[in-house]
């Protein structure tokens, strides 16, 4: 793999040309226009097909996957245009591997709303280890918010993905609730009457395992959190099942605030088989413009969590999206617009401006100024940013990723970890 930033007057023709690839190919790897529009300091994955086969009359991606010794998971991932999809025509040309140099391999779980496109979920599915719907609620009595994701399940299982439960404080308004978290964490009963019912939907639905995300937790908390995680752990791993739990980026034990008190990092880790750690949204609605995961404070979060838990059992964080904040920013009125990796390509292209690069924090960024006269700051991630990110993964020796989230397109970031690692 090689990350081409376009510089001005290149082509998809000049850049595909330079690189010894065909100009179809790359993109269609990397969602271009019909048109190939690009802007200048956009990033472009190029990929080196090592061995293809072309498609014959009759043949199917199973019988292909068998003459090669490979999966149909690794011919999905290494045919973006499949699209998760089994259609083959006469003559389609299929890579059938790449020249990689694999990182190793890891573990990597994306987060999804039901109402997510069928055909976004299907074409991300084959590069994910697990998928989970988000979220399971819990209502004012203690029990289950109900979650229509049988549609998400079947559309995994189709495509070897194991989907896992999420479980949150979100209540019916969406929003996260500290009370009701305090109410399930307090009260004996009724947390055994959730774990119950936690258990029986995990059973019903065939689950791999458990996401757990309690956001928001007082201090006086955290010891009934990790005790109630200890308790999901027992009853789930009697059936086989794995527990995961989300926590806070902090940077020190005694990190203050309602988002970082109720989280403690050593404890949790040792109730759990695994955490996520949400490493993102340093840039984020009602804050001013920046990056929404800064390399150096992500490096910051990764350097205290691996004193207080094991590196095997860490998820790096993944933000899949970016940010439009209209200028000048004014704190407690400016609001951003959370957009697409792609969106925010294609307002560069529209208006015309090139997209910089901010080597500290391995992010890339621009300006425009819109129809109505309104200045904008730009942050998002390409392909440079996540293959930055998702490095780390394997330079602090975790288990893998988790993406927040998957409802937005952007190839580059499939095609980037593909060509990192080996998806388990």
């Amino acid at each position: 793999m090689t990350i081409h930033v376009v510089s001005p007057g290149e082509t998809v023709d000049t850049i595909a040309a330079g690189y010894g690839v065909a100009p179809r190919q790359l993109a269609a790897d990397n969602e271009l226009p019909p048109d190939y529009a690009l802007a200048v300091g956009q990033t472009l994955v190029v990929r080196f097909p090592r061995a293809v086969h072309v498609v014959a009359a009759g043949e199917t991606l199973t019988s292909i996957a068998a003459r090669y010794g490979t999966t149909v998971r690794q011919l999905w991932r290494n045919n973006w245009a499949l699209g998760g999809g089994e259609a083959l025509a006469a003559g389609q040309l299929l890579v059938v591997s790449y020249f990689d140099e694999k990182l190793g391999e890891g573990v990597f779980n994306g987060y999804a709303y039901p109402f997510i496109s069928p055909e976004l979920l299907a074409e991300q599915l084959p590069y994910l280890s697990a998928m989970a719907p988000f979220t399971y609620g819990i209502t004012a009595e203690g029990g289950l918010l109900p979650l229509d994701d049988e549609a998400m399940l079947e559309a995994a299982r189709v495509r070897g993905t194991r989907p896992v439960m999420h479980l949150s404080t979100l209540t019916e308004a969406g929003q996260f609730d500290t009370g009701r978290a305090a109410f399930i964490l307090t009260d004996y009963e009724a947390q055994g009457r959730l774990a119950a019912e936690v258990l029986q939907t995990v059973l019903r639905k065939d689950f791999a395992g458990l996401d757990v995300d309690f956001e928001y937790l007082p201090g006086q908390l955290a010891a009934a959190y990790a005790a109630f995680l200890g308790r999901l752990r027992q009853l789930l791993a009697a059936q086989g099942r794995f527990l995961w739990a989300a926590l806070a980026p902090k940077t020190s034990r005694r990190q203050r605030g309602l988002l970082y008190e109720g989280h403690d990092y050593a404890a949790v880790a040792a109730a759990v088989d695994g955490v996520l750690l949400m490493t993102y949204e340093w840039g984020y609605t009602y804050g001013p413009p920046m990056a929404v995961a800064p390399l150096p404070n992500v490096r910051a979060v990764l350097d205290y969590a691996v004193t207080e838990i094991p590196a095997e059992k860490i998820f790096l964080g993944v933000p899949n999206y970016g940010y439009d904040w209209p200028l000048p920013f004014i704190q407690g009125e400016t609001r951003a617009q959370s957009i697409s990796n792609q969106r925010a390509i294609e307002l560069a292209v529209q208006y015309g401006v090139s997209i910089q690069y901010d080597e500290t924090a391995q992010s890339p960024f621009f300006h425009y100024t819109d129809a109505g006269g309104t200045a904008h700051e730009v942050w998002f991630e390409d392909a440079r940013s996540m293959d930055a990110k998702l490095r780390l993964a394997a330079g602090y020796g975790f288990q893998g990723a988790g993406f927040w989230n998957l409802m937005r397109p952007f190839s580059q970031t499939w095609l980037v970890l593909d060509s990192l690692y080996d998806i388990r």
